[in-house]
């Protein structure tokens, strides 16, 4: 007997997700149109309640997908707190059931039943929401500060990213892309083995931190009242902080080496033994 598959949102797919989802809103919103144009009022609202409940459904949807994708891709974080998706299964199932009860005027068992199929049916396509911590090889560290000083740093970084969006000087701009590129790479790095965190957190939060406070200072000004040699100021501490981020790259890398061959020397003795 051949198995269900469930929706794997680590497949890339030109199609966005929860794209049926779609297909519900269409027919809904033609009946909201034409009850308008017939000024019936009352199929107006029922139809406008069900377009609604459909239309938070997939909003409800999309948040989930994106909790999914991002807890996929993390290789250290916490289950989601919020079930959107089985909150999404649930709307479904009820939209389904007030779309052909109420709306349609379908029997009220067969709207309950068209309105379990809609339930059951969005977890067999799209899955359950994630669950289980991934908090491995943290050893003596509280879990809590790993994923506090990644979600602070990512926090910083992500406001560096939104200045240099604002800023046109294409040197700096340049040299901001290889500072967040680099940092991002660290975290990536501590993510892998978080036990580099209480040595590395300073790094983190100190240097991604002054330079968010850097670029804020220099968006918030405008562009053309900053001299030159205030540009080249900047830029100077910006390769300063590229050597820096490269020496932490190298410490990480040295670490993890150490690590390795002590593992080897241990698991040699083991053998011997």
């Amino acid at each position: 007997m051949a198995k269900t598959k469930l929706y794997k949102p680590q497949q890339t797919s030109s199609t966005p997700k929860g794209f049926l989802l779609y297909i519900f809103l269409v027919p809904l919103f033609i009946s909201v149109i034409l009850s308008l144009i017939q000024t019936n009022i009352w199929a107006f609202v029922w139809n406008g309640i069900a377009f609604l409940m459909f239309f938070i459904t997939l909003k409800l949807s999309q948040k989930g997908f994106e909790q999914e994708k991002e807890y996929l891709l993390s290789t250290l974080t916490k289950a989601p707190e919020i079930p959107y998706k089985s909150i999404s299964a649930l709307m479904l199932g009820l939209s389904t059931f007030f779309t052909a009860w109420i709306a349609g005027n379908e029997p009220f068992v067969i709207s309950i039943f068209l309105g379990v199929i809609s339930f059951v049916g969005y977890f067999l396509y799209y899955g359950f929401d994630p669950k289980g911590d991934k908090l491995d090889n943290i050893g003596d560290i509280s879990a809590e500060f790993v994923l506090e000083t990644i979600a602070e740093a990512k926090g910083k970084l992500s406001k560096i990213s939104e200045d240099r969006e604002k800023i046109k000087d294409k040197k700096l701009i340049d040299a901001l892309d290889i500072s967040i590129k680099k940092a991002q790479l660290i975290l990536d790095t501590i993510q892998q083995d978080p036990k580099d965190i209480r040595v590395a957190r300073k790094f983190l939060i100190v240097y991604i931190d002054g330079i968010a406070k850097v670029t804020n200072s220099y968006v918030s000004m405008d562009e053309s009242d900053i001299d030159d040699t205030t540009k080249e100021k900047l830029l100077g501490l910006m390769y300063d902080l590229d050597i820096k981020f490269d020496k932490e790259l190298d410490r990480l890398k040295q670490n993890n080496l150490f690590d390795l061959d002590v593992n080897i020397d241990v698991l040699k003795e083991q053998i011997k033994n």
